[in-house]
């Protein structure tokens, strides 16, 4: 291992935030025992102008997810192998899904905040623990086929923290004590951002007046709620390389290949996702909540490590975790492949599958991806959204999220259809939105006093039209509405099943 190039990476982009005067960040690399190198920079308090420490906690977000693993493979009253509806009542769409599928990203559960956003409820409304596992419990439809594609969702997580808690299970305190306590961890577990979490850095992101704190008003379960300092989360990951005390043997099985029906090896795990660092087998997880983006990666067989922990917007932690890594490994990464796709917007040939690239950029029905070179056309580095794409004569084809898709270019100077305009409704959840449609110009109105909204709708086919919308924070929505006659259909990457009904 280079130590000494990969602690230079490391410090070139921590002073970077130091210089900028904003917030920033730590990135710890370690092997099985010791702290080899830490960088940190920027502040963690704006308002209280505090440096970011490597003691400093922040919202470890969805690099929590392992953690609930790891109780399921350590004697849990509830195994991989066991249906979601043995242990909660669901609809039949999703009793009959394996549990292990539900955490590993091939289930197609509609992913519980993305559903709330289609229905017109942002990711900064306030909403309880049982408010919103009353919601993931109603879903009566899967996004695909269980078992054919992968999509990420926390959904699965959360459904999986209830039922270990309707069998009486405290999830808070069973962690502590069999992953925390043993290793004097000072990790905790917040039921949302309104817990107080020693020693927790503002979480910020970069708006056209400066500096905003992030706001996520959800209650936040087993997919993303643990908060802890990048030492906290080393000394985790130690334990994971060695085996140690509570990790013995965890990190093979969480790391594991899983595969979908027919028989591809999809490269996420059990909350541990594979990463393409050139020359080593790389296996970690992020995380993002709004105002933090974190990233670990472990090399076993080199024994080594890298944590990186933000507290703004703007980081592409798993970057550069990667870039540390490669850094480690006496390698570099590929630059993205900028020019190897025609450039534009491009629709599946069946379905409401839609793509962009621009400058090495695949978008697809909303989730951006940075591709890379390949053998035949280019591939992104993310496992839980994959992306192998080439050209092909009048378009792109290839796999996005392992099912084959080709898309062609999005044709000029489209129109709205008059068909689409009216009152559309979902009787179910109670929501409604209305479309217009005016000398060929569509819009989409939605919400309630001070929260109604009009957007643009921008046709992408006779059928098919696009939205953008805000939440109050750093993210953004880009929504799909596929209209069928009297229905419509709201897509995302995460969500593709609330459907809408003509009043």
């Amino acid at each position: 291992m280079h130590w000494t190039p990969a602690a230079e990476v490391a410090r070139e982009i921590a002073a970077g935030w130091t210089r900028e005067g904003g917030p920033g960040g730590a990135i710890v690399i370690f092997d099985r025992d010791d702290l080899r190198a830490e960088a940190c920079g920027g502040l963690a308090s704006l308002e209280l102008g505090l440096p970011f420490q490597a003691a400093t906690a922040v919202r470890y977000a969805s690099i929590s997810k392992h953690f609930l693993c790891s109780l399921l493979l350590t004697g849990a009253p509830i195994g991989i192998a066991d249906m979601l509806g043995d242990h909660l009542p669901l609809s039949s769409a999703l009793a009959g899904i394996p549990v292990g599928r539900a955490l590993d990203m091939t289930a197609g559960l509609p992913d519980t905040m993305e559903m709330l956003w289609q229905l017109g409820i942002s990711p900064t409304t306030s909403l309880s623990r049982d408010q919103l596992l009353e919601f993931a419990t109603s879903f009566d439809a899967t996004n695909f086929v269980p078992g054919s594609e992968i999509s990420y969702s926390n959904t699965g997580y959360r459904l999986v923290q209830a039922a270990l808690e309707a069998k009486g299970i405290d999830y808070r305190a069973a962690l502590h004590e069999r992953c925390f306590r043993p290793l004097g961890l000072g990790i905790t577990l917040p039921e949302d951002e309104t817990d107080p979490v020693p020693n927790l850095a503002g979480g910020y992101w970069k708006s056209g007046r400066g500096w905003l704190r992030g706001r996520y008003g959800l209650h936040i379960s087993a997919s993303g709620g643990l908060a802890g300092s990048a030492l906290d989360l080393m000394a985790w990951c130690q334990a994971l390389l060695t085996g140690a005390g509570p990790a013995e043997g965890l990190l093979a099985r969480l790391g594991a290949h899983r595969a979908l029906n027919d028989g591809t090896v999809t490269g996420y795990g059990l909350g541990l996702a594979r990463s393409p660092v050139p020359g080593m087998i790389a296996i970690g997880h992020g995380g993002s909540l709004p105002g933090f983006k974190n990233h670990f990666l472990l090399a076993p067989e080199h024994g080594a490590g890298v944590v990186v922990l933000s507290n703004r917007e703007d980081t592409d932690a798993h970057g550069i975790a990667m870039r540390v890594m490669a850094a480690l490994g006496g390698a570099t990464l590929p630059e993205p492949a900028a020019g190897a796709l025609p450039a534009g917007r491009f629709i599946a040939d069946e379905g409401p599958f839609w793509m962009e690239q621009a400058a090495g950029v695949v978008t697809y029905l909303g989730g951006a991806e940075t591709v890379y070179p390949a053998e035949a056309g280019v591939q992104g580095h993310s496992v839980h959204l994959p992306v192998v794409l080439h050209g092909v004569p009048g378009g792109i084809a290839g796999k996005i999220g392992h099912a084959p898709r080709t898309f062609r270019p999005v044709a000029p100077g489209l129109t709205a259809d008059p068909a689409w305009a009216g009152l559309w409704e979902h009787e179910g959840y109670g929501a409604r939105f209305t479309v217009a449609v005016t000398d060929g110009a569509a819009t989409l109105t939605a919400g309630v006093g001070p929260q109604r909204e009009t957007v643009a709708l921008v046709p992408m086919s006779s059928s098919l039209a696009l939205a953008e919308r805000g939440g109050g924070g750093p993210w953004r929505q880009r929504l799909c509405l596929e209209f069928t006659g009297d229905s419509v259909r709201l897509v995302t990457n995460r969500a593709r099943v609330l459907r809408f009904r003509r009043s």
